[in-house]
Parts: structure tokens; sequence; C-alpha cells
């Protein structure tokens, strides 16, 4: 069966729903387990969304609460960690803050308080170049991140489409230093459904990337970055057939930071 690693709570003010909603969600439409992944706090007040420091206790406690309330159905705790090109040492910080199931590691910044996912930053991107310039220093700081080896997967790879925003010519330049990335550091992928629902109407990554993803022995996890319990699983018959038809058969799950690969399911939802 599936999993869902990569949800979120009401603790990052742009989610509904509590943890226990979502775990009732995923057992119901049959996955395997669910891991909760808000936005990691940061030491002082950084952004609109995402947990304080000070807020990281009541995050664990509704964590517990979903366990509490369904305790043979495995629940697992974990964060989405923005990397932030020099605040390396606070990531550092962060893997010790718990004992976390598995940390997962994106690219929303590609300059100080520019997150390339936020719409009020569309006039940025006014002509071609700005366009080339966003994806190239978008796709450094990506392979930079997977290069650290700080976190156990990497989210939505080529979030720079979200808005269908594509650079000219053959995009395998910037595809090609991130696979190259994953493989060397022998690290995992997300393939994300939540494209789906954006501008682009498409998942993360593209077919192209995903098939360099293959070729190169890059391991894959399946999830949805779901903002409400209904969003949980959301399209997996959609990701299932992309990856099947690329090739992969197998993903991945974790527990305290390890990690096992299981078989792909043939179908879903299951029969």
């Amino acid at each position: 069966m599936l999993t869902d690693y990569h949800t979120h709570t009401p603790l990052c003010h742009h989610a509904e729903g509590f943890p226990v909603e979502y775990a009732r969600h995923a057992q119901s439409i049959g996955l395997a387990e669910i891991g909760f992944s808000d936005h990691n706090p940061m030491p002082q007040f950084f952004d609109d969304w995402r947990m304080s420091i000070k807020e990281l206790p009541r995050y664990f406690e509704l964590v517990d609460e979903a366990r509490a309330a369904l305790p043979d159905f495995p629940i697992r705790l974990a964060l989405e960690c923005d990397y932030l090109e020099g605040q390396e040492a606070w990531l550092e910080e962060t893997v010790g803050l718990a004992d976390w199931d598995y940390l997962i590691g994106s690219v929303h910044y590609i300059h100080d308080g520019f997150a390339i996912d936020d719409p009020q930053h569309l006039s940025r991107w006014k002509s071609a170049s700005d366009v080339e310039h966003m994806w190239s220093v978008y796709w450094l700081l990506y392979a930079k991140m997977v290069r650290t080896g700080l976190c156990d997967f990497y989210a939505h790879p080529d979030l720079a489409k979200k808005f269908g925003f594509r650079p000219e010519g053959d995009l395998k330049r910037y595809y090609e230093p991130v696979i190259q990335a994953f493989a060397d550091a022998k690290a995992v992928m997300e393939v994300s459904t939540a494209g789906l629902k954006k501008e682009v109407r498409e998942i993360y990554p593209t077919r192209e990337m995903l098939e360099m993803a293959f070729s190169a022995g890059v391991p894959i996890v399946i999830n949805s970055d779901a903002h409400a319990p209904g969003d949980v699983g959301s399209d997996f018959d959609q990701a299932l057939k992309l990856v099947r038809s690329v090739g992969y058969t197998k993903t991945v799950r974790f527990e305290k930071r390890q990690r096992h690969e299981v078989p792909l399911p043939e179908t879903w939802p299951l029969k």
C-alpha cells in the first residue's frame, strides 16, 4: 500500500483540519501510513506560513493525539525543512529537536523574502530573462540542498514551474545537476500530486525529470502535500500510473530516519 508523508497542520497558518482527521482519512482510503511534516520553525520570526519555535511542543501534542486515537495505524513525525543558503547550521540543529521519523528538504526561497511559489511575486517574472534567472537560482539551490544530506527526501522538485513559467530550450540543463546530486547522495525524490491543483496542472516532477531519475537509480516516494484532510492521497492514481509507466516498481517507507523499500501497488485505489 501507499503512504502519504507530506501533510500539514493549522500551525502553518495555511492549512485546515487536525492530524487526527488527516490520519482517519488516510486510513479510510487504504493508505498504509501517514506522516506529518509541517514547515520547520525558525529561531526568529521568518514568514507567515510556519509555526514558531514556541509552538513546536503543540505540534508534538497534535501528532500524539492522532496516535492515541488510532493506535494501530502508523503515524510518523516529521518536518518540511526550507533550505536557506547560509543557514545550514539551523537545519543541522533542527535535526536534533525531536526523534523524527524523517525530514523533508524543500526550496521555496531563492532570495531574501522571495518565495517562488508565492503569487505576490508574480510581477517579478516580466521577461524571458527573469524566468531564466529564477530557474537558474532555484535549481542551483536545490542541488546544494540535496548534497547536504541533511534530509531524508526532497520535495516537489520542479516547484519552479508552479505558475507555468519555463525557460526556453531543453530543460535537461537544469535537471541534470540535480539528478546527479540525488544519485551521489543516494537521496529520495518526492513525486507530488500537489502540482495538479496549481496553475501548472502537472505532477512534480515532470515526466522527463522522472525518467532521468529512474535511469540514475533515484528512489521515489509519492505524496500529496495535503493542507486539508480530504487532500490526503489526492490523485495518487495518476501519480502511480506515471511512476509505473516510467519503470518504477518500488517506493520507500521511513521510521526513526531509517528507510526501507517496499513494492508499489499495481493499481490505486486497491481492488
